[in-house]
């Protein structure tokens, strides 16, 4: 997304949801005691009638955010523990990314994104844009499917041909520009080569006038953790870029503990 004014702040006036505002009491009053508590002191601390508050326990049982003990007291679940532990891992990953991106970015003078996996999409966690009006720019939470990004592509190679495949079946590999991947074995050829070489190339194929050069990210078992890429107006991508992304990469990687 080609960006060239300051965008305007909106104010959020979106409607509140009642079940999730209840949700989010219940949550807060379980978590202000140590002990597992029982539905009256809820029921009290939230001001919701018993069986409203029953309710929406359960439902929260059910989806592994709320645990009830055998005598029927109520304590937080094991879910939002991983998804804690998970953000966690997030916040560390940027951190220790951000000062490398930035450097990679006052080097070259373009945007530099960091992108995890989620599922067949990679999201936007972090970004470092340069300071002038006209640069590309995604947003901090957006998200884009793996076969029209470099950094996705990379991802899909580093997963093998059988993930590359099961892919390809489930989105039938819908096209964003008349640059996208859309054949298996392009994607095959595409994602093999990206990982021999070190780093993916993406050419207008999420949206046109955008190039992007992607790598990968490594943790201490060598596990890949995310993505770190470089967008920029197409015109103006240059391959000489290659080696001070993959040596941002390196640095980046061997402060989560890998090496090669």
């Amino acid at each position: 997304m080609m960006e060239s004014q300051t965008p305007i702040p909106q104010i959020d006036r979106s409607p509140r949801i009642q079940v999730i505002d209840r949700a989010t009491a219940l949550l807060d009053a379980i978590a202000r005691y140590q002990e597992p508590v029982s539905l009256k002191v809820l029921s009290a601390e939230t001001g919701l009638h018993a069986s409203t508050a029953h309710r929406i326990l359960a439902s929260l049982i059910g989806n592994r955010f709320v645990e009830r003990d055998p005598v029927g007291r109520y304590r937080l679940g094991m879910r939002l523990l991983q998804l804690g532990v998970r953000l966690h891992r997030s916040i560390d990953l940027r951190s220790i990314a951000l000062p490398a991106m930035e450097a990679l970015r006052d080097k070259l003078g373009e945007s530099v994104n960091l992108t995890i996996r989620e599922g067949d999409v990679v999201v936007y966690i972090e970004k470092a844009t340069p300071n002038r009006m006209m640069h590309v720019q995604q947003v901090v939470g957006s998200r884009a499917p793996l076969h029209v990004t470099a950094v996705g592509k990379l991802m899909l190679g580093a997963a093998g041909e059988d993930a590359i495949r099961g892919y390809a079946q489930r989105t039938n590999l819908p096209a964003y520009t008349r640059n996208t991947i859309t054949t298996l074995s392009r994607l095959m050829d595409e994602c093999n080569d990206a990982v021999q070489r070190g780093y993916a190339l993406d050419n207008e194929e999420a949206e046109i006038d955008v190039g992007c050069i992607g790598v990968l990210l490594h943790d201490i078992n060598g596990n890949v953790v995310a993505g770190l890429s470089v967008s920029a107006p197409i015109e103006r991508r240059r391959m000489a870029w290659v080696e001070d992304v993959l040596e941002a990469a390196k640095t980046i990687s061997a402060q989560l503990g890998y090496h090669r």
